[in-house]
């Protein structure tokens, strides 16, 4: 349910512009991403990062590509969402030293730091990867073309991505009491080895 929620602009952006055109589409995404935050303070719901940085993306971008009536605009957002995301990302294990991924889902699973590295830099490259394919798509192919790869192409791309991470992360995801098994038996050792 909330994965449709989160969907819930997109997918009237689609269904607005196979049924209008892309201006039509982008003020129908920008209306559909205040009524998200609006539903969300209404029920008094928390309201993540993620939506506001969504609603602030959108409404610069879609108001540009409105106002100046140039498509260029919100065929960018995608592109600016995943580069900002894949820059908070590299910026803070870079140079704040601090993995975001490990603060967000640290509490669910629990892996090696070196694991949560290369967790997090896998993101940032999906993120800069699929932002510039973005644009590639923008820029080669015609407006409608984008729009399909902007719905089915990224989301696709994101499913296949999250499956060979989850293929990856299942070698590596300590069981609860794993690392005290080990521990309580290299003390036993420890302390066999004192005696004797």
């Amino acid at each position: 349910m909330k994965l449709l929620f989160d969907l819930f602009p997109l997918l009237l952006f689609f269904a607005a512009y196979k049924f209008a055109d892309i201006y039509v589409a982008t003020g129908v995404a920008m209306a559909a991403s205040v009524l998200q935050i609006v539903w969300l303070l209404a029920r008094r719901r928390k309201i993540e990062p993620m939506h506001w940085i969504n609603l602030t993306i959108i409404v610069v971008f879609g108001g540009a590509t409105l106002f100046l009536h140039d498509e260029t605009f919100i065929k960018w957002k995608p592109t600016v969402l995943y580069w900002l995301f894949a820059a908070v990302l590299a910026g803070g294990q870079w140079l704040f030293r601090r993995n975001f991924l490990r603060s967000m889902l640290g509490a669910q699973i629990q892996l090696a730091d070196t694991v949560w590295n290369r967790l997090n830099m896998a993101w940032v490259t999906f993120f800069a990867a699929v932002g510039a394919l973005n644009l590639y798509v923008a820029y080669r192919w015609p407006t409608e073309i984008w729009v399909n790869f902007k719905v089915f192409g990224i989301f696709g791309l994101l499913l296949v991505f999250i499956v060979l991470q989850s293929i990856y992360l299942g070698r590596h995801i300590k069981q609860p009491g794993e690392g005290k098994v080990e521990e309580i038996a290299k003390r036993e050792t420890d302390a066999g080895a004192e005696r004797s």
